[in-house]
């Protein structure tokens, strides 16, 4: 997939890097991420918090002149856990929804997602609803693939939710789920390992127009405008690019 830059004028440039830079001199930002959504958020070797979102948070900071802090925070928590302040952003690779935009605000998407069913290499699963019907199907909990599957095929299949996607891909990888419902882009990463290499995505990718942004809290205005104002910089100036690059040879965004 070819990369496309979208023309931007000098002008609206000058009022991106103005909003950027003299409001966030000195300042801390602490950015929350799960830590377990390879491989977007995830705890490296080190113990340290690493992955595409973590790149692209600390690539946000920088154009900021912000100083970045990434903690690591339980999915099921996490928005609570904003709502608290304990810390001030959500960079997880959270969806935009209905039910989330009423109690938190978001900025303007940082990539698309789609869903993909994943099953056994070289089965014939099909993924109509009555060719599922009687299977047992899992999904990470609170999320657009595990709400889809629910809403979606809950009348037909057995439904497992799970914790962490790690949880649900051990499950599949054991034989106790004969599919899952996933993001397409973690399970793409999952798929390449010596785990996953028994298994492949069945039929069409499901496109329901899912955005993937930062969540802020509600009156936070100027926080997400910062946000908004230093995604922008980082496609126009190829950081973007070359974050994405490291970890998916098309782009997502």
């Amino acid at each position: 997939m070819q990369w496309s830059k979208k023309l931007v004028s000098s002008a609206v440039l000058m009022a991106s890097a103005a909003m950027i830079a003299p409001a966030a001199m000195a300042d801390t930002i602490r950015i929350a991420t799960e830590g377990a959504y390879a491989p977007f958020n995830f705890i490296d070797s080190s113990g340290q918090p690493g992955g595409f979102d973590v790149e692209i948070a600390n690539a946000l900071c920088e154009k900021m002149e912000a100083n970045c802090e990434i903690v690591t925070q339980d999915w099921d928590g996490i928005i609570p856990g904003l709502r608290a302040r304990r810390y001030d952003a959500i960079i997880a690779s959270m969806s935009i929804t209905e039910e989330r935009e009423r109690v938190v605000a978001f900025t303007n998407p940082y990539y698309s997602n789609v869903l993909a069913f994943i099953g056994p290499k070289g089965s014939d699963m099909a993924t109509d609803a009555d060719s599922l019907a009687g299977k047992t199907l899992g999904a990470q909990r609170a999320t657009i693939a595990g709400q889809y599957l629910e809403d979606e095929l809950g009348s037909v299949v057995n439904v497992r939710l799970y914790d962490t996607q790690d949880n649900a891909y051990l499950d599949l990888a054991a034989g106790r789920l004969d599919g899952m419902v996933s993001d397409k882009f973690p399970a793409y990463d999952w798929l390449q390992t010596d785990a996953g290499g028994n298994f492949e995505f069945k039929g069409d990718d499901i496109d329901i127009d899912d955005k993937i942004a930062i969540a802020v809290r509600l009156n936070d205005t100027e926080l997400k405008e910062r946000f908004n104002a230093a995604l922008e910089a980082i496609v126009e100036d190829g950081t973007y690019a070359e974050i994405n690059a490291k970890y998916f040879p098309f782009s997502i965004y």
